[in-house]
């Protein structure tokens, strides 16, 4: 094998590999900084020799081999440090207690090192944005590079954001557990807000120059399908997973050749994929036993995308439903934005006269007004009403908002439009 194809390989085995190799090492040292280190040693010594001598039959369990060993180096050389410290200040009688096994304390699989990695890097201690970037970088094995490049922000920038995170966690001296009782329900929020912010961003950029970016969410479903095999039980694990599969089963049509933006109405329904659909909706339907008569906000936004998965075709979409879906998402998770989306829902199934009647009372909203669909949705309507002078001047405020390349010049299009069928 040449080196370029074993630098490759060892790429791809490290993107696979690495948060199992990383939390099985957090497990034995207790410091998911600590264990990352360890995990680049061995990967930095897979750069140094498959090269030379080949790639190994197993190279996971290569590197965890490796990883293993520097981890009992470090801390048999600790213990003898500790040792020698004593044994200047004073004699010491009797026997030693014996150095654990420590190879042995990392081979026993006790309790789920994944799913208590990840409740560590998404802990409530860390601000959301740092607990974004770990969770990128120790569960989506992604460069600091490759996060600061997706979230728009400067290399050095990101690595401090990680770093800082790593200090944070082990000053507060945070347990790498999964949490029990009450916090696990606190805690686990935290978590599907992460890993669904994460799927956000790739299904719809803020910013930049691309309006999708389907890597970022492919590591939130992977993230997401990890979370719901490591803990069956909680509805909104399922929820979640719902939503995302049924999501990104339209990536493909939501950009056309340029990578312009292609409205849900507008897109080609043969291009949605399948079979993400059959497994969103089988993940939904299992949330849904879960649940029971308590839906919970993850739930209620699968259904949602559930009701235009199933339509073939945009004009079967059933909006009476998806309204009535909107109105129950309001109660449980109360929010303008969720309130927008059902004037949506209502302008669609009632008449826009009616969606613009309420997407006017979110006017004086503060928390929307720098949101450029408020004014998009408001143009949408009045487009519709015939009020074209009006939709255009919407238009043009969502223009002025839109931090997204893409998304900026559909709405410049759609602004020009209204212009020109008002004149």
């Amino acid at each position: 094998m040449s080196g370029s194809d074993a630098h490759r390989t060892i790429e791809t085995v490290w993107r696979m590999e690495a948060p199992r190799l990383i939390a099985g090492l957090a497990r034995l040292t207790r410091d998911v900084g600590r264990a990352e280190e360890l995990a680049q040693d061995a990967l930095v010594a897979a750069l140094r020799q498959w090269p030379e001598e080949g790639v190994p039959r197993n190279p996971a369990a290569w590197l965890m081999q490796v990883a293993k060993h520097r981890a009992a180096d470090a801390a048999r050389h600790e213990i003898m440090a500790r040792r020698k410290q004593d044994e200047i200040g004073r004699d010491i009688d009797g026997e030693r207690p014996a150095m654990p096994d420590l190879d042995e304390a990392l081979d026993d699989a006790v309790g789920d090192d994944l799913l208590r990695l990840i409740f560590t890097a998404c802990h409530p201690v860390l601000p959301k944005e740092a607990r974004i970037a770990l969770t990128l970088r120790l569960l989506g094995g992604l460069t600091t590079e490759e996060i600061a490049r997706a979230f728009l922000v400067p290399e050095p920038t990101m690595a401090q954001r990680i770093v800082r995170a790593k200090k944070t966690l082990s000053e507060a001296k945070v347990p790498y557990e999964v949490p029990a009782g009450a916090e696990l329900g606190e805690r686990l929020a935290s978590v599907l807000e992460v890993v669904y912010l994460i799927f956000n961003e790739g299904y719809a950029a803020t910013a930049g120059q691309d309006w999708v970016r389907p890597a970022l969410c492919e590591e939130a479903l992977r993230l997401g399908r990890v979370l719901a095999a490591r803990a069956p039980d909680e509805p909104e694990v399922h929820g979640l997973v719902a939503l995302m599969e049924l999501q990104a089963s339209r990536l493909r049509a939501r950009i056309g050749p340029d990578g312009e933006p292609i409205l849900l109405l507008d897109q080609n329904r043969a291009r949605w994929d399948r079979l993400l659909i059959g497994r969103g909706v089988a993940a939904l339907e299992r949330a849904q036993r879960l649940a029971g008569a308590a839906p919970g906000p993850y739930l209620l936004q699968a259904a949602l995308a559930a009701c235009h998965a199933r339509a073939r075709t945009a004009e079967e979409t059933d909006w009476q439903r998806i309204a009535a879906l909107y109105a129950v998402l309001g109660r449980v998770m109360p929010s303008p934005i969720v309130e927008l989306n059902r004037a949506v829902a209502v302008g669609m199934a009632e008449g826009p006269a009616a969606g613009l009647e309420l997407v006017e009372a979110l006017g004086s909203e503060p928390s929307l007004k720098r949101y450029h669909l408020l004014p998009s949705v408001r143009g949408d309507l009045l487009s519709k009403l015939g009020r074209h002078r009006e939709a255009a001047e919407a238009f043009e405020q969502a223009v002025a908002l839109t931090g997204n390349v893409k998304e900026r010049a559909l709405m410049e299009a759609r602004a020009a439009r209204a212009r020109t069928a008002a004149d």
